[in-house]
This record gives C-alpha cells, structure tokens and sequence, in this order.
C-alpha cells in the first residue's frame, strides 16, 4: 500500500505519519517512512535522537550525488536516472520501518533546481510504482510532489484537518489537486479535535464517507513537541485512536476507489 498526507502546515501530518508507521510495522509490515517535507520531522515522530536525524542530510540537498546520477554538470541531464540503490543506501533502519528522508521538489528561485527535482520524481517513481513494501510519504502543505504519473501510485491520499475554516480551506484545495491528479482514493483525517462541537464541525463540512476519522487534542503529545521529545508519542492514547485510523486505512483500501 502506497499512503501520501498532506495538509495545513502544522496540522499534524508528521505526527500521523509516524504513527502508522509504527501502527503498520507492529503489524508486520515493511514499512517506508518518506519525508517529503520541508520542515524534515519525521525523524525525530519516529523516535531518531535529535543529532542523527541531523546527521542526515535529504537526497535533494545532495549536490554532487543529483549531479553525478543525472550525468554530469554539463547542460544536459538525464529525466530518468537511476536511483532505486539510493533507497537502500540512505534509508535508515528502524526495526520493520525505512526511514528515508528524501526532501522536497524546489520551486522558482534564481537557481535552477531542474536536475534535484529529476532525482526527487525518480525517486517517487521508485518508492509509488517499483516498490513492494508500504510507503508512507509525509507531504508538505500541496501534493506539488506528486506528478499525474506518480499519483497513479497512491493508493491513498489522506488529508489532515484542523476543525478550523483556515485548515477545511487547505484541505479542500488538496482535494482539488488530488482531482487533477486523478488519484482516486482521498479520505480526511480530523486532528486536534477538543470537544463534541468541533467534531460535529467537521462532520458538516466533509463527506461523511471519506471522513476516515478524528483524533483527539492531547495535552501530553503538544507538552512532548514543545519539548522536543516526540519519540515519546508512541504509548499513549493519541496512538491507540491513530492505530484505529490505520485498520479503517487497510479496509479502504481493500475496497473499490472511491471519489474525490
């Protein structure tokens, strides 16, 4: 199964994508866990010590490597290079989960990031198309990452919400792209959810057969981000309402597409 999230930056896209990922690795699975944001947290959600996720530097700052895959420094590169090797060489282990931190498709500028973004496509290609294990890719706040071909890839793209008007506004737009992109499974996940009416808000305001589910605000998961110990998500409520997500997410996907 392939699972790309997006969302309103902040919304808690990191937080979910870590746990299913260790929802879906307790459950036997081998597990890609793909950071494709700018802010690169996935990492330290998944229980990496602050100095390694450090450590690693995303594929799409790897300068000489992009130069080297896509043929050289010349004028002419390569659309197609070859980066299924890369995977393994730069994933990081942790238990039945892959930690890879790949970076994110680079937008205008004074520079040209033509050959960064040829290695981050290829790289999709590989993870969406090739691959065999589950893939879970933590987006930025768009699915600018994603090309129609890519897309074609996921088998579902889960769109986070905060039950603000700010946040349903993000997520709409998402769904538009996921539209034009013809990815044809999208449910929604709300997040920070405190109390009876702002679950019933976003019950009126999403498709109540794509509303996956809502995971509670939890005072003890934002004292741990303030902290800079989010490791320590994985035992406590907050992880047993996202492991609820993650069956509803198998059985999703076990049926027919549905719209979006």
């Amino acid at each position: 199964m392939k699972l790309a999230i997006s969302g309103k930056g902040g919304v808690g896209k990191t937080t979910l994508a870590a746990g299913l990922a260790r929802y879906f690795a307790g459950c036997g699975y081998r597990v890609y866990a793909v950071d494709a944001d700018p802010d690169a947290s996935l990492g330290l959600a998944l229980g990496l010590e602050p100095e390694a996720t450090e450590g690693i530097k995303p594929i799409a700052a790897m300068r000489d490597l992009i130069v080297a895959r896509t043929g050289g420094d010349g004028a002419f590169f390569s659309l197609n290079p070859e980066v299924d090797d890369l995977l393994d060489t730069y994933s990081l282990p942790l238990g039945n989960i892959l930690f890879f931190k790949m970076g994110t498709v680079k937008q205008g500028g004074t520079s040209c990031y033509c050959r960064e973004n040829s290695i981050l496509h290829a790289l999709l290609t590989a993870l969406l198309l090739r691959r065999d294990e589950m893939v879970i890719l933590d987006l930025g706040a768009g699915i600018e990452q994603l090309t129609r071909g890519t897309a074609r890839g996921v088998d579902l793209l889960l769109v986070v919400t905060e039950p603000t008007r700010v946040s349903l506004k993000t997520a709409r737009t998402v769904s538009a792209l996921a539209r034009d992109l013809e990815i044809e499974r999208l449910c929604y996940v709300g997040n920070k959810v405190r109390s009876a009416a702002e679950s019933a808000f976003l019950k009126e305001n999403l498709p109540a057969d794509q509303l996956l589910g809502m995971l509670p605000f939890n005072e003890e998961e934002w004292d741990r981000a303030r902290e800079g110990n989010e490791h320590g998500a994985r035992d406590n409520p907050l992880q047993e309402a996202i492991a609820a997500i993650g069956t509803r997410i198998l059985a999703v996907c076990a049926t027919r597409p549905m719209g979006v």
